[in-house]
Parts: structure tokens; sequence; C-alpha cells
């Protein structure tokens, strides 16, 4: 898989952790079906699209950069729909998680092979 796949699926990764945060605050502790099996659904494939991206981009890379992209998107779409209320300052600090995400993809980075222990 080359890397700019991988990164695309990390991508699409933090956008459905996006969905999925929103959905568990709309599913009022499970109780709302909808909201819930959104969330389910949502969560699963974002993690299996985490997991398919750290074959190819270092697990700690891909972590921080899956939960800034996925925090910014889901504190951004809280704002637009009126839930949360919108500064000049939360703007800001939420264009520095982007920029910090958007740097980590910036740096060049392998991931490296973990070999199974040797057996006795």
């Amino acid at each position: 898989m080359a890397a700019k796949f991988a990164w695309a699926i990390l991508l699409a990764s933090a956008v459905l952790e996006a969905v999925w945060a929103t959905a568990l605050g709309l599913s009022d502790g499970f109780s709302q079906a909808v909201p819930t099996v959104v969330f389910a659904v949502t969560a699963t494939l974002s993690m299996i699209g985490l997991g398919i991206a750290v074959k190819r981009i270092p697990l700690g890379t891909a972590y921080a950069a899956w939960v800034g992209i996925g925090a910014a998107l889901t504190v951004g779409w809280a704002m637009a729909t009126g839930v949360e209320p919108a500064s000049p300052l939360k703007l800001l600090f939420i264009a520095g998680i982007v920029g910090c995400a958007a740097g980590l993809k910036a740096l060049r980075t392998e991931a490296v092979e973990v070999s199974e222990p040797a057996r006795p």
C-alpha cells in the first residue's frame, strides 16, 4: 500500500471519528436508536481504517493525526450547528491542531516493521 493511500485512509477514518463522536453525543447514553447505530458503525469503520493506515504510517504519528483531525472536525461541526459557541481563540486553537496534524503528515516517516520474537 502506498503512503498516500494510507494517509487517505487515515483522513477518512478521522472524518468517521468526528461522525461517531457526534453520534455518541446525540445517542443520549445509547437510548436513541439511530444515533447509537451510526455510532457503532462509524466507530468500527474508523478503527478499521486506523488499523489499516498504521501498516504504512508509524502508530504514534497516525494516532496523533487521527485524533487531532477528528477532534477538530467534531468541534468545528458543533460550532457550525450551534451546539457549541464559537470564538476567535477556539478557532485559533483548532487551526493549531489541524496545523500540527498537517506537520506530522509533512514529515518523512517510515513505518518500522516489528518482527516476531525468536522462539527458544
